[in-house]
């Protein structure tokens, strides 16, 4: 172990429940007895983690109010979670859990919650292969479980905020989420971490997603953070027979984003669909690594990312589907597009299939380009300004990713959100809204 992964632990103090502190020390032994990934760790080749070489500090609970705060955050109707720093701020929290779903903290579980976060916690999650996961656990004083009932219709989303505010120090948040959707359940979960300020700040997330047979989730994660932040996490997921999984992710971009998604098909008749945009200017750092296991026949997946990179900035993907030998009768698609809006911006983009069956139908693609010269001229020549045409380019490259999302006041809220990342005059954006 480095003397800056032992610094990193250092912050991730100890306490909770005690019927987590047996998934702590687990998390302490497997973190002491790694080293940090470097250039040339495959999965970390175009990643560094130089940002981490700093001194964090443990949160501490906020007191600061909304105004103080700063932060004007949506409401999507329903059961709404705000957590600053880490730590749930029921004051700023909707607490109505809607019928069919329970919502509570690891620390305010009964013990019939807790028997069933023992059984499932980190049943998704391969600390083998996500160092980071191991940190996780080793930091687990706290988390939160939602549990959807067998046959439930939760109409209204459910909405996890966490934020980070603005301190004198860097310091660490650790987030952990284990949802579990019950037999031909249905869900809407929106998972959203932002800042309130300019701080920085390391967040440590791992979500898990297990979805029993037939059931259906609809989970959008957005990583909001300003350039300041860094956040390495990911999202682990469990699809039993006849489970479906809507998954759409965003991310601006910050100082560095790693973000692992996993999703492994366990059941015949499984169907994922895994969308995302990742948006990056001056000199941020954004990398998205997906998987999808494939081991049971039957079973559907179509992946879309597209970036936008500008400045000297740089991004990252990597897309791999994996094809087990019994998942006969698999349909699996994965694009990855991007747009490169500077001569100095970088992407490193890796779609990989590997199949082990022989009746399947598989295809991934990748392209790298730059706006289209003629459709600038097309749109300049009727009236419209190089640099608004340049901007409403762009953001047509991802609006097809946007307009997939189901749920339309999610819709409604990313639009001008991310309108404003492309400019904040809005003689330039009056077209996109």
């Amino acid at each position: 172990m480095t003397d800056l992964m032992s610094r990193i632990l250092d912050t991730a103090g100890g306490g909770g429940p005690d019927w987590l502190q047996e998934r702590q020390a687990s998390g302490r032994r497997l973190w002491n007895a790694a080293e940090l990934p470097n250039r040339k760790t495959e999965a970390w080749k175009y990643t560094s983690l130089h940002a981490l070489n700093q001194d964090f500090d443990s949160a501490e609970p906020s007191a600061a109010g909304k105004a103080e705060l700063g932060f004007e955050y949506p409401y999507f109707g329903g059961c709404k979670l705000v957590f600053v720093d880490g730590y749930l701020r029921e004051d700023l929290s909707c607490m109505d859990t809607p019928a069919g779903a329970q919502l509570v903290r690891f620390a305010d579980a009964n013990p019939e919650q807790v028997a069933t976060i023992q059984q499932h916690l980190g049943s998704a999650v391969d600390t083998s292969r996500h160092l980071f996961a191991n940190l996780s656990d080793a930091a687990l004083k706290d988390g939160v479980f939602l549990q959807v009932a067998a046959n439930a219709e939760v109409a209204e989303p459910l909405h996890l905020i966490w934020l980070t505010s603005t301190r004198q120090t860097a310091f660490t948040v650790h987030q952990r989420l284990l949802v579990i959707a019950g037999a031909n359940s249905h869900a809407n979960l929106i998972e959203h971490f932002d800042c309130a300020g300019n701080g920085s700040a390391f967040t440590n997330g791992i979500t898990e997603l297990l979805l029993e047979d037939g059931a259906t989730l609809q989970h959008h994660r957005l990583h909001l953070e300003d350039a300041g932040a860094i956040h390495i996490g990911g999202v682990h997921a469990r699809l039993a027979k006849d489970s479906t999984l809507e998954s759409f992710h965003l991310a601006l971009g910050s100082d560095l984003k790693r973000i692992d998604v996993v999703v492994n098909h366990d059941g015949p008749g499984a169907h994922c669909s895994l969308n995302g945009i990742y948006l990056l200017h001056d000199q941020e750092h954004v990398d998205y690594h997906t998987c999808i296991e494939h081991a049971s026949p039957h079973c559907t997946t179509n992946e879309v990312f597209r970036g936008i990179i500008g400045d000297r900035a740089s991004a990252v993907f990597n897309g791999r589907i994996h094809i087990h030998p019994d998942a006969q009768k698999t349909h699996a698609e994965l694009s990855n597009r991007n747009l490169l809006t500077s001569a100095q911006a970088e992407i490193n983009t890796k779609p990989e299939l590997e199949i082990y069956a022989d009746d399947v139908q598989c295809a991934h693609g990748a392209t790298v380009a730059q706006l289209d010269p003629n459709m600038l001229h097309y749109l300049c020549t009727r009236g419209i300004g190089r640099e608004e045409a340049e901007i409403m380019l762009s953001y047509g490259f991802i609006n097809e990713v946007i307009d997939s999302i189901k749920l339309e006041a999610l819709r409604e809220y990313l639009r001008p959100l991310l309108a404003k990342r492309f400019s904040r005059d809005p003689k330039l954006t009056r077209h996109l809204l």
